[in-house]
């Protein structure tokens, strides 16, 4: 087992809001895809939508974005027809729902994004860049971890290819980076765990850290929340007692005082 101590980490909502590509890479997903006559029929402006930005904290995997894209420019989809709390409710379902009534696969709308995205960076580099802000308090206190004697590693359901290139912007060089090809996120820590020791877990997504206290073999990790991601209304409350919200000033204290 190596010696050194790993913090892990999420990436969106952790390390860097990117709410502005998810919308520019998914609006032109979906125009893309559609045919010219499905674009007649639907709005996508170049501004984010507040119905897509309230949708975010519920967004798992890069695909499910395309398809909110598409329920937000269509004035009779059951997004538009519920709201964002009627929908939320029953999240999952209503994606599947999605998907057969656009006539899309989960599979088919992640490839069709991950090409869009390589053909941004691919025509302008710097502008896909910039659309995408990472958290200064954040990245900061990454950088100082080697001089805690520890490391650092990224777990996100992101691809690794574009994680790569951002962390590599952002003048960060995680030991290890995981991304969807790499498996479920309860998957990786149990093989980190035979490892190394894991001093902490930030993620922004209440229900992944509910996972992690629900499987008695990864018992040994500290759960953080952080405050500061794309938490749900109700994300903050009534935490279980195996899961701490922390805050960015918080973060920027040595780890041993998070608990």
């Amino acid at each position: 087992m190596i010696e050194k101590p790993l913090l892990v980490l999420d990436f969106d909502g952790v390390i860097v809001d990117g709410i502005k590509e998810y919308w520019s890479s998914s609006r032109k997903t979906c125009l893309n895809i559609l045919s010219p006559q499905e674009r007649e029929n639907i709005f996508l402006p170049s501004e984010i939508p507040l119905t897509f930005k309230a949708m975010r904290p519920w967004v798992h995997h890069g695909w499910e974005m395309v398809i909110l894209a598409a329920e937000c420019s269509n004035k009779t989809s059951q997004l538009n027809l519920k709201g964002v709390q009627d929908f939320s409710r029953n999240y999952s379902t209503e994606c599947s729902l999605a998907l057969n009534k656009w006539g899309w696969t989960a599979t088919q709308l992640q490839e069709a994004l991950n090409q869009t995205r390589r053909e941004a960076i691919s025509a302008d580099f710097n502008q896909w860049l910039n659309y995408h802000q990472p958290f200064p308090s954040v990245v900061q206190r990454l950088q100082k971890l080697e001089k805690e004697g520890i490391e650092f590693a990224v777990l996100t359901t992101k691809s690794i290819e574009f994680t790569q290139k951002l962390l590599n912007c952002f003048n960060l060089q995680p030991n290890l980076v995981f991304g969807h090809e790499s498996g479920s996120k309860i998957d990786v820590l149990k093989q980190l765990l035979h490892q190394r020791i894991i001093n902490g877990f930030i993620e922004d997504r209440r229900s992944t850290l509910e996972k992690v206290l629900e499987d008695p073999t990864l018992e040994s990790i500290p759960c953080y929340l952080a405050s500061w991601g794309y938490l749900k209304p109700q994300d903050r409350k009534n935490l279980p007692s195996g899961i701490k919200l922390i805050n960015l000033e918080t973060l920027r204290q040595p780890i041993q005082n998070w608990s």
